[in-house]
């Protein structure tokens, strides 16, 4: 029969539930076995409550003078026990069956001074432990590494998103991952897919910085944790594509995550958003792709990706308006890629993201090693589309001045053509009829 102090312990759990935080008595057979052998009364209680919240409950609780962990948020002393608040791993990601039982570290100074608890009370159960700084599972950073603390597969097993911020400070920090965490990460790959939410790997991929977005997304990727999330991205490394004139075949994927890498080099060296959308510009082509005379075609790819992009997207529980945003680049990132004529670079800035969607133009040359010919023509256009359309062209063209004249053809067509835009510009002329006018002053 357990002690009273059980009792008690759960009037005070439920004390806790009922202003809505969670509690339970940790490893009660253990703790039973405790008592009886050192004959002290004392239990052991885990909650996700803040001290300010457990003093509000419990007007006699207080820090106390233990301090066996970080852990420990206080001490209550009632009816002659003294009960033990600790944290509970509150942590989401946590494999379910690891968190149902767990010792203390009160609870393990007591099984070490017994010196022999029964194998059956121990078996599986992992130490309470702080999750609060999300650096306290790594070793310390100047090791040149990146690794857990402890053993590997037991610290992840407290945290499965550690997996994936093991990733982020690799690639912000440029150093590499401790091969015996790598490889816990790896066997961990399922789990982390089982427990880790989508919210909370974006919350973790929108810490990584944009010019390292790439060496993340290729730890994703070799590590199989990208096929499980992203399979329609991972399935890109089978899809073969021309690099360029050359001939050379790359796969989709390393191209895509080429381009990831360009894109933040130039101005857009802080663009998360744009940066990330080099991800998802050539989804489209796993859809698209078919092998025709000799060569890989992708017709339509921009637009299809836009569409499976949005399908992704919310996958990954990403907020609408950045949605919108990623499909809008996904989807219009090819019409940088050839010679637009005037009316055409207009059409293109008015559409909203043209700065973005010229810097993924820049990338994709960059990535394939292409020339920048149509890219360059582009650019000189879009210093025309800096001015009004009037300021362009003139109202009446060589034809119409000739047949409006009678004139012939020679430099002084040219040179009424010429006046003509010049009064335009000045706002002298501003309709056909003005124009026409124009004309019949200067040939009278």
């Amino acid at each position: 029969m357990l002690p009273s102090a059980f009792k008690d312990a759960v009037t005070i759990c439920k004390s806790v539930m009922r202003n809505g935080f969670d509690a339970h008595i940790v490893n009660t057979p253990l703790q039973h076995e405790l008592i009886e052998r050192l004959g002290e009364n004392a239990v052991d209680i885990a909650t996700d409550a803040p001290v300010d919240e457990l003093k509000k409950i419990f007007p006699s609780f207080s820090r106390g003078s233990e301090s066996p962990s970080a852990a420990l948020l206080g001490l209550l002393e009632e009816n002659g026990c003294l009960y033990r608040f600790y944290l509970m791993n509150i942590a989401e990601a946590t494999r379910p069956e690891s968190s149902l039982t767990r010792m203390t570290p009160t609870m393990i100074l007591g099984m070490q001074r017994l010196g022999n608890i029964p194998r059956s009370l121990v078996s599986g159960m992992s130490t309470l432990s702080s999750t609060d700084n999300s650096d306290s599972s790594f070793e310390d950073f100047a090791c040149g590494r990146i690794r857990f603390k402890g053993l590997p597969d037991k610290t992840l097993d407290t945290d499965y998103l550690l997996g994936i911020r093991a990733f982020r400070f690799a690639a912000n920090l440029d150093l590499p991952i401790d091969p015996n965490t790598w490889m816990s990460i790896v066997r961990s790959t399922q789990r982390i897919l089982n427990y880790v939410p989508a919210r909370s790997i974006m919350e973790e991929w929108r810490k990584v910085e944009a010019p390292n977005m790439w060496k993340f997304l290729r730890m994703l990727f070799d590590s199989q944790l990208m096929s499980g999330f992203l399979p329609e991205i991972a399935a890109l490394s089978r899809v073969r594509q021309t690099r360029n004139d050359s001939g050379a075949e790359e796969s989709v994927l390393d191209h895509s995550i080429d381009c990831v890498r360009r894109y933040p080099e130039g101005d857009f060296y802080d663009d998360w958003d744009g940066t990330f959308a080099m991800l998802f510009h050539d989804v489209g082509k796993l859809y698209t792709a078919e092998f025709y005379s000799g060569r890989w075609t992708f017709y339509e790819h921009h637009r299809i990706g836009a569409e499976v992009t949005r399908k992704l997207l919310r996958r990954l529980s990403m907020l609408p308006e950045d949605i919108d945003l990623i499909c809008h680049l996904v989807r219009n990132h090819m019409r940088f890629k050839f010679m637009m004529t005037d009316k055409g670079i207009r059409r293109f800035k008015a559409q909203g993201e043209s700065r973005r969607l010229i810097e993924m133009s820049r990338a994709d040359i960059k990535a394939r090693d292409d020339n920048y010919t149509a890219f360059n023509h582009n650019n000189k256009y879009l210093e025309r589309a800096e001015q009004p359309e009037q300021m362009l062209e003139p109202l009446l063209n060589g034809n119409e001045i000739m047949e409006y004249t009678g004139l012939k053809p020679g430099p002084e067509v040219g040179q009424i053509r010429n006046a003509l835009l010049t009064a335009q510009i000045a706002g002298e002329v501003t309709c056909h009829a003005d124009a026409l006018d124009f004309v019949r002053r200067m040939t009278h």
